[in-house]
């Protein structure tokens, strides 16, 4: 076999390990950004556990394939980036969208994107971005649990030293 196929071979195998440790994946049109903002973008990537990278559209279509995963073959078409979230399923679309929406860009536009191995329209990819994170969630449940206790700690404190005043 011809080296040139070895190759595509293993960037479609990479894309498949991708695809499988990724929470989420949003395909971007990119076209029109300017060299400082993909690398803001990239920047920004890496700092939430995030991979950005632009791949042929062919091979992302084969590693779907591999994966048995339909639907995304009408957005796998121009210059696409695909942003892959390991940590958790809103962290790439929060990513892209933050990053669209503070520069207010029109040449970055979200097509679509996966959701585990589910596909995912653009209404879905912004709803995840408006989604706090899991760590956000969870910050706010152990809030709401530790409210009424240090509630009654005070009270109990307050009845304590008008008691000792007495």
């Amino acid at each position: 076999m011809s080296s040139n196929l070895e190759i595509k071979k293993q960037v479609v195998a990479d894309i498949v390990e991708k695809l499988k440790g990724a929470e989420s994946m949003v395909i971007c049109s990119y076209s029109g950004l300017t060299v400082e903002q993909v690398t803001e973008l990239r920047k920004q990537c890496r700092e939430n556990d995030v991979h950005y990278c632009v791949l042929k559209n062919r091979l992302v279509a084969r590693a779907l394939a591999e994966l048995n995963i339909e639907g995304l073959d009408a957005l796998l078409e121009g210059p696409n980036a695909f942003v892959f979230g390991t940590k958790d399923v809103t962290s790439a679309p929060k990513i892209i969208n933050t990053f669209i929406e503070k520069n207010k860009l029109t040449s970055l536009e979200i097509k679509g994107g996966l959701v585990g191995t589910d596909v995912a329209d653009v209404k879905m990819i912004k709803e995840l971005a408006a989604t706090p994170s899991k760590e956000e969630l969870l910050a706010t449940m152990v809030g709401c649990l530790v409210s009424p206790v240090s509630a009654l700690v005070s009270v109990l404190e307050q009845i304590a030293e008008k008691k000792e005043a007495a």
